[in-house]
């Protein structure tokens, strides 16, 4: 069955970075869109970004554009999200999720504070 595992959540300061990651498993990870998608507290779910197959186009949401990175492995079946300069209102449960969005992890948290 498909699984996806997120991981590299954590506090950190304004301004700093962390890394997730979301380890697939249980299908055809390099034939997927793959996408991220983070829901802040007392919010609704919020789109982030997207990276297709083949020659990996990515797509981001205004709100993290510049500042986040999509990425893929396809060797390692694991898809990244780099996030640079972050700021108080990106933290939020982050989820990776899979094709148009029909498969979810269960998030990894993302809090940034002082």
């Amino acid at each position: 069955q498909v699984q996806l595992v997120e991981s590299g959540g954590g506090l950190v300061q304004p301004g700093g970075s962390l890394r997730l990651s979301c380890a697939a498993s249980g299908f055809t990870f390099g034939s997927s869109w793959m996408n991220w998608v983070r829901q802040a507290p007392g919010k609704g779910l919020e789109w982030l970004t997207r990276i297709d197959t083949g020659a990996g186009s990515t797509y981001y949401a205004d709100s993290v554009k510049g500042r986040f990175t999509i990425s893929r492995d396809n060797a390692k079946n694991t898809l990244y999200l780099q996030m640079n300069s972050l700021k108080p209102e990106d933290t939020a449960l982050y989820y990776c999720a899979r094709g148009l969005l029909e498969d979810w992890g269960q998030g990894t948290q993302v809090t940034v504070s002082s």
